[in-house]
């Protein structure tokens, strides 16, 4: 059985697995009826925004035709909403807790009118509203806004039932009833034995927990550190139910059908912020892609003249959650001696190497047809480089060297890390050579910003060319 098959196979035994209380499944995924939430919210604010200051003008001067105070209220609203959206006021939290939400959208109204105050004040120019008038308009918006935000709580939980995460519970070696609308799988059934050894296994975890918010895993004490350990790296809400404290590197305490759980992993990057950094990545694939088209053509032909066999080589790499993708690269080496595993690394001398191979390595061009795992969202431009599963360091697995390897996973992997940029690439003949790559992966995760990603993109273009490179 190939691994396609394989794989196959088990995505048909944990659909033939999982439980589900029919009459509870929704009837879209939770993360889809959130979004929808969200817009339903969002078009609620902007309404609010304009009727009330709509209503302020027509109070005033009787003329309910005017368009005056839906003027002012269009002029507000991209800065109130632009400034609501990047605060996270349109997230999880506004759903679950409305007078938190009141006081976010509260915030990003005030400063809209601080900004359109400003601005009419240095740009001498006058509003079509009184200040009378901005002042009424203003509280009956946000009175309109509070109103709104409150009502539209029962309407989340006539449509979500008060349950807003797509959930997911793996049983393994214990016993438990999962009620409600959670899916339960059983590990042992599925093949889910826990082992941060085994990439596949990694893999088809991954597999397993996509499309879920939430985690759960119920399992006996002595699983509990191993599964602890591999939630960190499948970026999303991992927990591990426990009928009391214990030392797992507990990042919160939650609840799950009355009894404890400790969170144990988080995804690194909200909703906001991941729409950020795919909207990078896009702003610079496209026109990369369209920009270096006529060098890719180039570097194709002259491996097709050199050596025969592929222009790209695809091999596994671990990607995000450590699920396995197939990488792209222009092929330096000839096809006889590839190394599909990845299991020995490019050295300086390495005769496998053919002679446009050794430039297009030298120069990282090599790594040009990577841009197409961007645009498929296989890979980010920035993030910890993906390795092969045979990368080794000093003779031993890099997962062998430090069990922490799997956690530089919960962010897509990039063409450009921070570890790149301090000079940390080429061969890892030293164990010290993987701890320096991990050591600032891990950095790069825990102090995630959009203008990071910006600098550290600046800094790659001063070490495409470089001496670790061949």
């Amino acid at each position: 059985m190939n691994a396609f098959e394989a794989q196959r196979a088990f995505e048909e035994q944990l659909r033939a697995h999982s439980r589900v209380t029919p009459s509870a499944a929704p009837v879209w995924r939770r993360s889809t009826l959130r979004m929808v939430l969200y817009t339903e919210l969002l078009l609620l604010d902007s309404l609010s925004i304009l009727a009330g200051f709509h209503v302020a003008a027509g109070t005033r001067d009787g003329n309910w035709l005017s368009l005056a105070g839906i003027n002012v209220g269009v002029f507000l609203l991209p800065i109130a909403l632009g400034t609501a959206l990047a605060s996270g006021t349109y997230s999880l939290n506004c759903l679950r807790y409305p007078v938190s939400g009141v006081k976010s959208i509260f915030s990003a109204f005030f400063f809209s009118i601080f900004v359109v105050l400003l601005g009419s004040y240095l740009l001498t120019a006058e509003l079509p509203l009184s200040r009378v008038q901005l002042a009424e308009g203003a509280i009956l918006s946000l009175v309109l806004l509070m109103v709104g935000r409150l009502m539209f709580r029962r309407h989340v939980r006539a449509v979500t039932g008060g349950r807003l995460l797509d959930e997911l519970v793996i049983i393994d070696g214990v016993s438990l009833d999962v009620a409600g609308n959670a899916v339960a799988l059983d590990a042992r059934i599925i093949n889910l034995s826990p082992n941060p050894r085994d990439p596949q296994m990694l893999h088809r975890l991954g597999t397993t927990v996509i499309g879920f918010d939430r985690v759960i895993v119920a399992c006996t004490k002595e699983h509990r550190a191993v599964w602890a350990l591999l939630l960190k790296g499948m970026n999303i809400k991992g927990e591990i139910l426990v009928p009391q404290f214990n030392a797992l590197g507990a990042i919160g305490v939650d609840a799950f059908d009355g009894k404890d759980t400790l969170v144990v992993s988080q995804g690194p990057l909200n909703m906001p912020n991941r729409a950020k950094k795919r909207a990078l990545d896009l702003a610079i694939t496209v026109p990369a892609v369209l920009a270096l088209a006529p060098l890719m053509i180039l570097v194709a032909i002259l491996i097709k003249l050199e050596s025969p066999g592929p222009v790209l080589f695809a091999q596994d790499r671990v990607g995000r959650g450590n699920r396995l993708f197939k990488i792209m690269k222009f092929r330096s080496m000839r096809v006889t001696l590839c190394d599909a595993n990845g299991n020995v690394s490019a050295s300086r001398d390495d005769d496998r190497i053919t002679k446009v191979g050794r430039f297009i390595r030298k120069t990282s061009i090599d790594e040009l047809p990577q841009l197409l795992n961007v645009l498929r969202g296989d890979m980010s431009v920035v993030g910890p480089r993906p390795h092969a599963l045979g990368s080794r360091a000093a003779d031993h697995l890099f997962w062998e060297i430090d069990e922490r390897y799997w956690h530089r996973h919960t962010l897509k992997p990039g063409m450009t890390g921070l570890a790149q940029v301090r000079g940390f690439r080429g061969a890892t003949d030293r164990r010290v050579d993987l701890t320096n790559r991990l050591q600032a992966d891990m950095e790069y995760i825990d102090g995630w910003d959009i203008w990071r990603d910006i600098t550290i993109l600046f800094k790659t273009l001063r070490v495409i060319v470089h001496s670790n490179a061949f």
